[in-house]
């Protein structure tokens, strides 16, 4: 019998950019190659986008003929890469007894968390539990390009990465600004974090393909072979120019002309138009971080700065932007304020935030500030007149 984890390159779908990892059980004697996948969900389910708003996300372990297995991989041209597993026949036959228990329906089915528990977790873990001696990883930072496949300089990096930088280095590589914009406004200060080292190769698929390679047990080294199952060249997605610093930017240039121009015909209007559908955006961006915060059984999403900037109580304020209301023009003050300190201190932060909310923030001093100086100065007219 020969046992394998498999390490399969990142696709272009968002879905697929960190690659996959499963675990091979090829027996000659019996006829018998099967691959062993973690990463297994039921998409079709109704509520699918409600539980994964919600961090409820029901994934399998599934068991399938290999070359089932490698079509899609084969189909999409992603590169896949084995190690044959240095182990003892005994460990073996524990190994795939535990693979196939865990197939069984009361068994099979797991939560999944995308930080501590997704399927590249539950293939190391599996292994490590089965081996004899425990497993010694090295230290897999900094690592040489060459001893990952696929991925290459750009996603295995230095010490000290938090799990933000490590989704980071797999976004920038395929140019996924907005995806990374929506990840980063949602995701809370806890994603800051940095992992061990033990931790980072249970998280993704190249990190565990670093950790194996140089993983010893006992004496000996746990990977024997590696072996090429599908070799394709990367997979590059062309620079997208539309990004969402530009479009904020774009943003940010727009209220400063509707602003110089207010006093021209239909300016004020839209100047109008544009504080309403702005802080309503920022409300709605504010209730949907509320809820991810609150709402969410895993922590990934609390503690989020950036609720200090998309305040869902906008939605609110926004029906009394004509008031001359005290506390409307205290609120826009406090809003001002709020933005400012987070500009300020952007660098230095409790919490990485996007860069392209920098411009966000201007657009949110500029008018915040503009709005608590039209209510203060319609107050002095009032008691001077």
């Amino acid at each position: 019998m020969e046992i394998s984890l498999l390490t399969c390159a990142p696709g272009t779908d968002l879905y697929s950019l960190f690659g996959h990892t499963a675990i091979r059980v090829k027996d000659t004697r019996r006829g018998m190659d099967i691959v062993y996948n973690y990463g297994t969900f039921d998409d079709t389910d109704p509520l699918f986008y409600v539980h994964f708003m919600r961090g409820i996300m029901l994934y399998s372990l599934s068991a399938e003929t290999l070359d089932t297995f490698m079509m899609e991989y084969e189909y999409e041209h992603r590169s896949v890469v084995a190690q044959i597993l240095n182990l003892t026949c005994e460990e073996k036959n524990r190994l795939y007894e535990s693979l196939r228990k865990n197939t069984l329906d009361e068994n099979r089915l797991y939560q999944y968390y995308f930080l501590t528990d997704n399927c590249t977790t539950r293939a190391a873990r599996i292994i490590e539990s089965n081996t004899s001696d425990s497993l010694i990883y090295q230290d897999i930072f900094p690592v040489n390009s060459s001893v990952v496949p696929h991925s290459a300089e750009n996603t295995v990096s230095g010490p000290g990465m938090s799990y933000r930088d490590m989704i980071h280095k797999y976004l920038d590589r395929e140019y996924q600004a907005w995806p990374e914009f929506g990840i980063d406004i949602l995701l809370g200060k806890n994603v800051d974090i940095k992992p061990t080292n033990t931790e980072s190769i249970h998280f993704l698929p190249d990190y565990l393909y670093a950790g194996m390679d140089s993983a010893r047990e006992g004496s000996k080294q746990l990977v024997g072979e590696r072996r090429t199952l599908l070799q394709f060249p990367p997979q590059k997605m062309s620079a997208g120019w539309f990004t969402p610093m530009l479009f904020f930017i774009l943003l940010l240039l727009l209220s400063a002309a509707l602003y110089f121009l207010r006093n021209k015909s239909g300016a004020t209007t839209g100047l109008l138009i544009f504080d309403i559908s702005f802080f309503t955006l920022l409300g709605l961006i504010g209730l949907l971080m509320t809820y991810m915060w609150l709402g969410r059984i895993d922590d990934v999403c609390r503690n989020n700065i950036n609720i200090l900037w998309a305040l869902p109580t906008h939605i609110i304020a926004v029906f009394f932007i004509r008031k001359n209301a005290v506390w409307v023009k205290y609120y826009f003050l406090i809003t001002a304020i709020l933005a400012a300190l987070l500009f300020i201190g952007f660098p230095f932060g409790l919490q990485r935030m996007n860069k392209a909310v920098l411009p966000i923030l201007v657009i949110i001093i500029f008018r915040s500030y503009n709005l608590y100086k039209i209510r203060n100065h319609a107050k002095k007219l009032t008691v001077q007149g």
